[in-house]
């Protein structure tokens, strides 16, 4: 018989079902409240999308409250709302929710137009609707957002806990600087990654400190009650290397000293502390895809799984002559793959940790063995990685070791790769260089579309937002820059 293994959070969601289902009101609020765990539900799809159309927001923004959705949505929503509002002369109400929540917040920083139109409106002493829905009306409105606000045939997942997130739609690579953010003098940020649910951009440096981000802004994310505390999640040591759960909940730190800390982002409170993960630096950290182990690599040759419940090493993969640099678990859970200084790429089979493959990715131009820096799993087919060593190439490769595909920087000298990502859906891949550019290749034509400068001194790494056209890079000129389109 097999085992059916089911997360704390979902039995959670049973329960606030339960309680949701006999009207315990109380019990759902304080439940969801302090577990952090949203049911992310409505109770009836028809009720919500008719309440939608005759502009019942009275009953819909304490729904809306309770849902996780994509935030392009809310701001369409709470605009009509605000227009509504502005129509029936509740400038109090139109006023609250255009300058008081986060939604509006938001795009009063990425569409300013759009925001200081309803500011605009707000102060008129007359209501317009030509001027108000242009060439729309207030029903047809209603009635986009109705269907917008869950696409059909969406259902929300009990066990998955969201509506499907509108992402970007077609990919972009970068072209502009977003935000430039500055660290310390004797600091710099020797990793940084966003979280899958694109909320949370969190770096990590040199001087033991991690921390968060609005990346809209490019300013510390003070809505986490522990930043604005001045109190932050940190190591003794370097960190090196981040690493969030699937759900965004959790989030590992790996420092120079070997130890592995788990936070819970929310709260800033440290869920574990594995004190002698390595003998050495932890070089990369990454996720099993139910939470509950860590997989890690380090400068002590091994790659280990560690299970966060019991806080010990399950298993050790040596073989590597020298630093293991990254490590990732193939997309099924039953492989590891492991990137090393030994100039070598491993897979390792999970369950008995023997070394079912080696292989090197082609060597340089100029000749000689070159360190692997990376690994990457490659969105448009599960079978392919994405092999990034020190050379002016990266390349495609199954798990064999054969190359699919290759990407070069075209130079001979000083433009050797140091640090890749791949854009979300896999169109894009993303180089950054020795000599401090970032490289946007096309996966579909093999081209290098895009060249820019990035940073003053070296790059250390790169990395891509989960569904936006962003890219993050983090340099030794004690900066991370933000990249947009």
């Amino acid at each position: 018989m097999s085992t059916l293994e089911i997360e704390a959070r979902d039995v959670i969601k049973i329960v606030l079902q339960f309680c949701k289902e006999n009207s315990l009101h109380q019990t759902f609020q304080t439940l969801q409240n302090e577990c952090q765990v949203s049911l992310n539900t409505v109770d009836s799809l028809e009720t919500f999308v008719a309440d939608i159309n005759s502009g019942r927001w009275d009953v819909i923004l304490p729904q809306v409250a309770q849902l996780k959705l994509p935030r392009k949505k809310l701001e369409d929503l709470y605009e009509q709302i605000v227009l509504e509002m502005i129509e029936l002369r509740e400038l109090d109400t139109a006023r609250a929710i255009l300058r008081q929540t986060q939604a509006m917040g938001f795009m009063k920083q990425e569409q300013p137009e759009r925001y200081l139109r309803l500011e605009h409106l707000l102060v008129r002493t007359y209501f317009d609707p030509r001027e108000a829905y242009h060439e729309s009306s207030k029903e047809k409105r209603r009635s986009q957002i109705a269907q917008g606000l869950l696409p059909p045939g969406t259902q929300f997942d009990l066990f998955r806990g969201t509506a499907a997130v509108k992402a970007d739609e077609e990919e972009m690579y970068p072209t502009t600087l977003a935000h430039t953010i500055k660290f310390g003098k004797q600091s710099h940020p020797e990793c940084a990654r966003f979280s899958p649910d694109g909320q949370y951009l969190v770096s990590c440096s040199v001087d033991g400190f991690i921390e968060v981000w609005d990346y809209i802004s490019g300013k510390l994310k003070k809505d986490l009650q522990y930043q604005a505390d001045d109190s932050f999640m940190m190591h003794d040591d370097a960190v090196l290397c981040v690493d969030f759960s699937r759900d965004s909940e959790m989030l590992a730190s790996g420092s120079q000293d070997g130890k592995i800390k788990v936070w819970r982002i929310r709260t800033g409170q440290c869920l574990r502390r594995l004190e002698r993960a390595h003998s050495q630096g932890v070089t990369s950290l990454s996720f099993s895809r139910d939470g509950s182990q860590l997989l890690s690599t380090s400068f002590d040759s091994t790659a280990r799984i560690h299970g966060l419940k019991s806080g010990k090493a399950l298993k050790e993969f040596r073989g590597h002559t020298s630093y293991v640099n990254d490590a990732i678990f193939t997309s099924d859970g039953g492989r590891v793959i492991t990137a090393s200084s030994d100039c070598t790429v491993k897979v390792w089979d999970v369950k008995t940790t023997d070394c079912i493959q080696t292989f090197k990715p082609p060597p340089p131009l100029k000749g000689g063995d070159v360190s692997v820096n990376s690994v990457h799993l490659f969105p448009k087919n599960s079978e392919h990685i994405v092999v990034c060593n020190k050379a002016s190439s990266i390349y495609i490769m199954t798990l064999q070791g054969q190359v699919v595909k290759s990407f070069s920087s075209g130079k001979r000298e000083g433009g050797d790769f140091v640090a890749a990502c791949i854009s979300p859906k896999g169109e894009w891949i993303y180089c950054v260089g020795e000599d401090r550019n970032i490289y946007c290749f096309s996966q579909q034509s093999g081209k290098l579309e895009h060249l820019m400068k990035a940073h003053d001194k070296d790059i250390i790494g790169v990395t891509p937002h989960p569904h936006r056209n962003l890219l993050v890079t983090y340099s030794e000129d004690s900066t991370m820059k933000i990249w947009k389109p």
